[in-house]
């Protein structure tokens, strides 16, 4: 995120360890924090300020104010433009702004009419993130946007109204596993149409490839530094091969961050459902229901975001022959997987 910003050190990726799964779900923790989006203008270019001055050498250590400034950078702005990403598309901003379509999806009772409104408002938003957190090394048009938009569109809703008509018709299980699994009918169709619109919205980036580099070590680095090299880090071309893995790896996390927020509150508001309790209390059932999609939603996203690195490293000899002699340290590249 702030390669763009001027100077020739680099920061420390992280403050935690980020070859460990606890380490990113740390460092994800901090990037989908929602209380960097009252970071205004004045912050942003603080933030900005601190960031270049370390990276001039102006500032010899990392202090607890500039971790603070490169959290402020890594979750407002794209790691690949230095633009901040349109705010509610940020994954600081994605519990917020998911919040509202998945109590749609997950509101009991919905006819086919809501089903489908509410489908089409989440692979909306969907798109909307995918694209603005995506590899910008290979932008999309308007018009490869619009198709994968309305392919997902029809991916989900085909798979909700689908599953609707045949859940009712199932004779040999219970009314209550029929109940649950009608509750269960949105979170199929949002891990369905979740993996197709990000195949979709990034296609383009499996058909051209995106930009890899190498791995530094801390001599390579030092020296750079040193040197005031900007260039030191500057793409050996676009790999289709890593591509392929951060696209496909992106879709996965889609399912896993989308498996407990889909599936935990359904289950755990059936349940409450059949209590003599909430059936004296309905007005209850949706305060309820969305205080456990929320709560669920904050705890489950910086454990989906970390299962993956962001930036991930590879070795060239996975990659196509024309990289297998430009490796960095170890033999290693490393490309902006997106998020």
């Amino acid at each position: 995120m702030s390669a763009s910003l001027p100077g020739s050190r680099e920061l420390p990726a992280s403050q935690y360890d980020l070859s460990t799964y606890w380490g990113r779900v740390r460092h994800s923790a901090d990037v989908s924090d929602p209380r960097t989006l009252l970071t205004g203008s004045t912050g942003l270019a603080h933030a900005k300020d601190l960031v270049s001055a370390y990276k001039q050498g102006k500032i010899s250590n990392m202090t607890p104010e500039l971790w603070k400034a490169k959290k402020i950078i890594d979750s407002t702005l794209h790691p690949d433009t230095g633009e901040p990403v349109f705010l509610p598309f940020r994954m600081s901003c994605y519990v917020i702004s998911n919040l509202v379509v998945t109590v749609g999806m997950l509101t009991p009772g919905l006819g086919t009419a809501g089903t489908l409104g509410w489908q089409i408002g989440n692979q909306s938003l969907n798109v909307a993130v995918n694209n603005a957190n995506a590899n910008k090394s290979t932008p999309l048009s308007i018009g490869q946007i619009a198709k994968s938009y309305f392919m997902a569109v029809g991916a989900s809703c085909g798979v909700a109204y689908g599953l609707n008509a045949i859940v009712p018709r199932l004779k040999r299980v219970s009314p209550i596993t029929r109940t649950v699994l009608s509750r269960l009918v949105p979170f199929a169709a949002v891990v369905s149409a979740g993996v197709v619109n990000v195949f979709l919205m990034r296609g383009e980036e499996i058909r051209q490839g995106i930009d890899v580099y190498p791995v530094l070590n801390e001599l390579q680095k030092k020296k750079a530094e040193e040197a005031g090299d900007e260039e030191a880090q500057k793409s050996l071309g676009k790999s289709k091969t890593a591509a392929k893995l951060a696209v496909g790896e992106t879709a996965l996390s889609r399912v896993v961050n989308a498996t407990p927020i889909m599936v935990l509150p359904p289950l755990a508001l059936v349940r409450m459902q059949r209590t003599e309790w909430l059936k004296q209390r309905p007005r209850l059932v949706l305060p309820i229901n969305v205080g456990l999609i929320l709560t669920t939603s904050l705890v489950a996203l910086p454990f989906a975001l970390a299962v993956f690195p962001q930036r991930q490293a590879i070795s060239v000899k996975k990659l196509e022959p024309e990289f297998w002699d430009k490796g960095g340290e170890g033999g290693m590249v490393e490309f902006n997987r997106g998020m």
